[in-house]
């Protein structure tokens, strides 16, 4: 007998299967799956190349994180805040909301079918000030 869980679950699977579907088919002629369009950020230069953050991005998170969390340890430059303040407009500039392709995170982890659980706890914009600035 089939439970809940294993329901939602290969009705997920059957989402995703239809997403990749559908990229696969507006790839065009080249037969290349399209990129996710990453909205551009404020600031004239990121804190690690593109190429590095890309990659990286998640481990100079964790290591932020055990700093401030288990040491005490509060720097702005690898932080969240410091990250939505170039990356992500503020409320005032224009409402994004978290899980939309114009959310700076949620664009290519959508892409990736990446969960992310930051905003749990933090929030998915910055207000009018920004972490830089603090």
């Amino acid at each position: 007998m089939m439970t809940i869980a294993s329901t939602v679950k290969r009705w997920l699977l059957a989402a995703v299967g239809l997403s990749l579907l559908a990229a696969a088919a507006s790839a065009g002629a080249e037969g290349r799956t399209p990129l996710p369009v990453v909205p551009k950020a404020k600031g004239d230069q990121c804190v690690e190349d593109p190429g590095y953050m890309r990659r990286h991005h998640m481990e100079l998170l964790m290591h932020q994180r055990d700093d401030t969390l288990r040491r005490g340890i509060r720097t702005t430059r690898y932080s969240l805040k410091h990250c939505l303040s170039c990356h992500v407009p503020s409320v005032e500039e224009k409402k994004v909301e978290f899980g939309s392709n114009e959310h700076f995170c949620s664009s290519c982890h959508n892409y990736a079918a990446v969960r992310i659980d930051c905003f749990e706890c933090h929030a998915t914009q910055p207000s009018g000030t920004t972490a830089a600035s603090e």
